[in-house]
């Protein structure tokens, strides 16, 4: 059956792009038996939408897949890796660590995935490469990948690799805030109710979207802030919030 899957999305790929791919497969540690596979994961939709013959061929289900490795991956080293703290301890950190704010500088900084990303002209032109949320979906897609090719074992190895040194900078402090759960922390104990997050618009082409949130606690309204994508513009929004509460 899986093997059955995998075939839909064959394709030919040049020598220059399975060089391509080798090299990142090198460079991780990581092996595919199907590159086409890897090459589908790193599709944006501005591609499959610009080009009839690859359809819905993108990495947006792959992405799908790969959100649920990335998180039973990450929760079972908490699981095991903080065997004294609470569940609301594990939660907060991997919350963290398997946002947005921490997958794109992993795509740029420790996988380049920007320069392996295969995008339609529309997005190209505006900076889709170095988009937040684009980048962060690729992760998590080559996360899909990887386990359809070479099951959990493999993919749960490159999480680790990934994820753990980013579990380490939350423990020591020194890692990126996750300010909706800051905010919902304080919000529950001070009040017992949880932030109301508002999408008021969005604006922009599909390929170069804007989201504009605020953030209700009661009847005091923080922001509207901006982001590219909805959890950003969440995330914006409560930092605004803890910002003004002097919350951290």
């Amino acid at each position: 059956m899986k093997r059955d899957y995998l075939l839909q999305f064959k394709s030919t790929l040049t020598q220059e792009r399975k060089n391509e791919l080798l090299k990142f497969c090198h460079n991780l540690g990581i092996k595919f038996h199907d590159l086409s596979l890897l090459d589908l994961a790193l599709t944006h939709r501005s591609y499959s939408n610009e080009n009839k013959a690859y359809k819905s061929k993108n990495n947006e289900r792959l992405e799908f897949l790969g959100d649920s490795v990335l998180g039973l991956a990450t929760a079972a080293f908490l699981y095991g890796d903080m065997e004294n703290n609470a569940e609301g301890d594990l939660a907060k950190i991997k919350s963290n660590v398997v946002s947005e704010q921490t997958l794109a500088p992993i795509a740029v900084e420790k996988m380049h995935l920007d320069k392996l990303l295969v995008l339609g002209k529309g997005e190209e032109m505006t900076g889709g490469r170095q988009k937040k949320a684009i980048l962060a979906d690729a992760v998590e897609a080559v996360f899909g990948a990887l386990y359809l090719d070479s099951g959990y074992k493999s993919a749960e190895k490159l999480v680790d690799m990934l994820i753990v040194p980013e579990i380490r900078k939350v423990q020591t402090n020194t890692g990126h805030k996750d300010y909706k759960t800051i905010l919902q922390e304080y919000y529950q104990k001070k009040c017992r109710k949880t932030p109301v997050y508002e999408l008021l618009r969005t604006s922009g082409p599909d390929c170069d979207k804007t989201f504009e949130v605020q953030v209700k606690l009661g009847n005091t309204i923080y922001g509207p802030v901006k982001g590219k994508s909805k959890k950003s513009a969440e995330q914006e929004a409560a930092k605004a919030a803890c910002m003004v509460l002097e919350i951290n």
